[in-house]
């Protein structure tokens, strides 16, 4: 009978190393001390961690905690160099920043998930801005409160408010303007199927546009000075038909059409209303959501209602 041969684990210092470099490569979000002892079973555990701990003593290898425990990634060279006699402290708010990725985080969740003293986050945060690896972006959401991110990411928008934003300020001449050309857009079309005499039906496909015909025009009108995208045209879109002005529908469409969402595509028309709204209506009190909870002595009143202000000035 021939004799079996069984491979033994190679318990060599330098091929344990490269075995756990290509499991970080392989889980980039990391991986923890379980799935290295999995893939190597006949490696000791001494071995491992003398492995693991010359991994992050020359730089390779970052430590990182969650729920579940301690997590080893493969460490971004560029990073490394410009983390290089950064001590252990640092390190380990930079990593806190790096996992809260492009909504940033505040610092007193850094301050929560790192249980380090205030001060200590305070001075280790100036010294990374020094170093232009992180950034702080003040967040619409509170106006005297910064979030802390990477230094090369691009905010999310619930960040910074998107187009409708400038230094946290809403720009509502801006929406106002887009508002009257994305509606002089949309009666241009009724007023030209209206015109081409054909059949009431083909007069009023033909009056829908899309949201890119929309989203064009208003590119090419050169009135934003940030760019916009269909979104935030759809958004402008959607204020017209709470207006009253305008009618969406949905249409399929093939796969790969322009403006197509899912096999979907948007079409708006302008409208004219059929009759009047009544002087109610037109009130703040008419289409106010917390007209149920407004009563004179409350926290919602009449008497300090500034939209009853505004309207009454107009």
């Amino acid at each position: 009978m021939a004799e079996v041969k069984v491979k033994k684990e190679s318990t060599d210092p330098v091929e344990i190393e490269n075995r756990i470099k290509e499991l970080c490569q392989q889980f980039p979000h990391g991986i923890t001390d379980q799935v290295i002892q999995n893939d190597m079973p006949h490696v000791e555990a001494q071995q491992r961690a003398m492995a693991i701990n010359r991994l992050l003593s020359v730089g390779q290898l970052d430590l990182l905690r969650n729920s579940t425990g301690l997590l080893y990634r493969l460490k971004d060279t560029q990073t490394a160099s410009k983390m290089k006699g950064s001590d252990n402290q640092e390190k380990l708010v930079y990593q806190v920043i790096e996992d809260a990725g492009n909504k940033g985080i505040w610092s007193r969740d850094i301050r929560y998930k790192s249980n380090l003293p205030l001060t200590e986050i305070n001075k280790i945060l100036k010294n990374l801005e020094s170093k232009k690896l992180i950034k702080a972006v003040k967040s619409v959401a509170a106006s005297k409160k910064k979030v802390y991110m990477l230094y090369n990411l691009q905010p999310d928008r619930s960040v910074t408010g998107g187009a409708w934003y400038s230094d946290q300020d809403f720009e509502s001449e801006f929406v106002e303007v887009l508002n009257q050309q994305c509606f002089k857009f949309l009666q241009s079309k009724a007023e030209a199927a209206r015109d081409s005499k054909q059949s009431p039906m083909v007069q009023r496909n033909s009056s829908f546009a899309t949201s890119h015909e929309v989203w064009k025009y208003i590119c090419e009108l050169g009135i934003s000075k940030v760019e916009l995208s269909m979104e935030d045209i759809e958004t402008i879109l959607n204020t017209l038909i709470y207006d009253g002005k305008v009618e969406m529908t949905i249409i399929a469409a093939k796969e790969g059409t322009v403006g197509s969402v899912d096999g979907q595509m948007k079409l708006y028309r302008g409208v004219n209303p059929i009759i009047q709204s009544t002087g109610l209506v037109k009130t703040p009190c008419g289409l106010c959501p917390v007209f149920d909870d407004c009563h004179e002595g409350g926290e919602i009143s009449p008497s300090n209602c500034i939209y009853m202000v505004e309207w009454l000035d107009f």
